[in-house]
C-alpha cells in the first residue's frame, strides 16, 4: 500500500459510491450494475426469479462464482461487501432453509436496504452484519464457505482480507470469488486517485501479486478464471484497463 494513500478519504470515497449504487440504481457509474450484467455474467435466470428484484438493480458485482463455491444444503456461507444482497439471496436459496448465510458491509444505506429485503421477502436464514472485511466481527472456524464479489479491490490491506478470510473458515472451507485485478504494476497516480479505487480500478492489486498475498494467508488456489464478459464503461475506466491489463477473474482456493 503507498504510504501517500489517505485510506480515510478513500473509504468515505467507495461509501459515498456505493451509498449511491444502493439508492440510485439508474445512476451513471465508472461500471455497470443490474441484472442484465448479473446474467451476463453467468448467473442463473431461474435463481434470479427468486431474487429481490431491488437487490438485482443495485447488484455491481464482477464476475460469477457460485459453480467454484460449490455451497451445499445445511452450510454457513459469509460474504465479503454484501452490499444490497444480492449474493446473500443466491446464497441463501443454495444453503436452504437448513443452512445460513450472512453478509458484511461497511455501508449504511447497503445494509438498510439487504436488511430490508431480507425481511420483506422472508429470508429467515440470512443477516448482514455492518463490519469492516479487515476485521472481521466473528469467531475463528465460523464459515464453510467465504464469498466476495468486487469488493476486495476496494481494501487497502488486501492481505488483512484474506488473513481474516482465513481465520473464520472452517478447515476445509472454502473461498470463492471475483474480483478486479491488474496485469502490470499501476503507477501512484492511478493508485492514489480515491475515484477509481471507487470504481475498482485504483485498487486493482498486479495478479502475481495478489495471487501471493492469498496463498501467503494459507489459501491452496484450486481454480482460476478470467471474466472476459465484464467490461468497464467510462473512459477514464476503460483507458486503465486498456494500458495496464485491469480485468475481472473469479477464484477459487480451500483451507
Amino acid at each position: 500500500m503507498s504510504e501517500s494513500l489517505d485510506t480515510d478519504k478513500l473509504e468515505r470515497k467507495v461509501k459515498s459510491m456505493y451509498r449511491d449504487v444502493a439508492e440510485f440504481s439508474d445512476g451513471e457509474f465508472h461500471f455497470e450494475i443490474g441484472r442484465n450484467l448479473a446474467e451476463r455474467l453467468g448467473y442463473d435466470p431461474e435463481d434470479l426469479s427468486d431474487v429481490p428484484n431491488p437487490a438485482i438493480d443495485s447488484f455491481a458485482g464482477v464476475g460469477y462464482h457460485f459453480d467454484l463455491a460449490a455451497i451445499q444444503p445445511g452450510e454457513s456461507v459469509l460474504d465479503l461487501g454484501s452490499g444490497s444482497g444480492m449474493d446473500l439471496f443466491v446464497a441463501g436459496m443454495h444453503v436452504t432453509e437448513t443452512g445460513t448465510v450472512t453478509g458484511v458491509d461497511m455501508t449504511d444505506e447497503q445494509i438498510q436496504k439487504a436488511r430490508k429485503l431480507i425481511e420483506e421477502n422472508g429470508f429467515h436464514n440470512v443477516d448482514v452484519r455492518h463490519g469492516h472485511i479487515e476485521a472481521l466481527p466473528f469467531d475463528d472456524e465460523s464459515f464453510d464457505v467465504v464469498v466476495s464479489n468486487g469488493v476486495i479491490n476496494l481494501s487497502a490491506e488486501k492481505e488483512r482480507v484474506f488473513e481474516e478470510a482465513y481465520r473464520v473458515l472452517e478447515p476445509g472451507g472454502r473461498l470463492a470469488l471475483s474480483d478486479i485485478i491488474s496485469e502490470s504494476q499501476m503507477p501512484e497516480s492511478i493508485k492514489n486517485n480515491e475515484n477509481l479505487w471507487g470504481a475498482c480500478i485504483g485498487g486493482a492489486e498486479q495478479v502475481d501479486r495478489y495471487m501471493a498475498l492469498i496463498e501467503q494467508a494459507g489459501f491452496e488456489v484450486t481454480d482460476v478464471r478470467d471474466n472476459t464478459q465484464y467490461e468497464f464503461i467510462s473512459d477514464q475506466a476503460v483507458n486503465a484497463c486498456q494500458t495496464y491489463g485491469v480485468k475481472s477473474i473469479s477464484l477459487g482456493a480451500r483451507k
